[in-house]
């Protein structure tokens, strides 16, 4: 299979090197980083070392990053895109294993912190365990980590992100993918704590997110009519 990994980046000179060398030793896959114009030397970091890379001329966000990433993929016929964080909290070692899922025949296939451990208490855990909730109500799937930046989509998938531009890369676009018929498998894996930079979801802007992935899966992705998309 041809695979794609997205590596989208803002802001992340400290991690960018150790997540992209982690992917090229761990993976035989082909990547690109999308630099979302950061604001620090993220760019130079990238052509110094001759990553792959493509940099964004102002901060468009993650989502449309994603979405550049899939037309990317699409254009040039790639069968699995890999969605994979560009902080150093995921581990590049676990990606075949989403990949042999896509090859066994899931749509997506999602690095999962939750498949065999339990999901811890605080209030990041609370709000991902809501969304898991509303998942659960709207489709009849349970996806115990549904917040996980790690996943991996098949030919499918990757269409209906270029025939549909609201597709982003959060939860709510797993209601939608499940009303589609598409079928998603969660994957066990283990992600470290980010080691340098902040993550931009501080208490205030997390509870906000929640909020708003929990209204969209109620009252908008669950809405969604199957259609088969060949």
């Amino acid at each position: 299979m041809k695979v794609l990994i997205i590596i989208p980046a803002y802001n992340e000179a400290l991690n960018i090197e150790k997540t992209v060398k982690d992917v090229i030793t761990n993976t035989n896959y082909d990547y690109l980083v999308i630099n979302d114009c950061s604001k620090d030397n993220t760019k130079e970091i990238c052509e110094k070392n001759n990553f792959n890379v493509i940099s964004l001329p102002i901060n468009y966000g993650l989502t449309s990053g994603i979405q550049l990433g899939m037309k990317y993929a699409y254009n040039n016929d790639y069968d699995v895109v890999i969605q994979f964080d560009g902080d150093g909290q995921h581990e590049a070692k676990y990606l075949k294993d989403l990949v042999e899922s896509i090859e066994k025949g899931t749509n997506i296939a999602i690095g999962s912190r939750f498949v065999t451990k339990k999901k811890p208490f605080s209030f990041r855990m609370l709000g991902s365990s809501l969304i898991t909730a509303a998942i659960k109500i709207t489709t009849g799937k349970t996806i115990k980590d549904p917040t996980s930046g790690m996943r991996a989509y098949d030919k499918k998938a990757i269409k209906e992100f270029i025939i549909n531009a609201s597709l982003t890369p959060e939860p709510d676009t797993l209601v939608y993918m499940l009303k589609k018929k598409m079928k998603i498998e969660e994957i066990q894996v283990e992600m470290k704590d980010r080691e340098f930079g902040e993550s931009y979801l501080n208490p205030i802007k997390s509870m906000e997110y929640m909020v708003n992935m929990f209204l969209s899966i109620i009252f908008i992705r669950a809405i969604t009519r199957s259609k088969n998309i060949k």
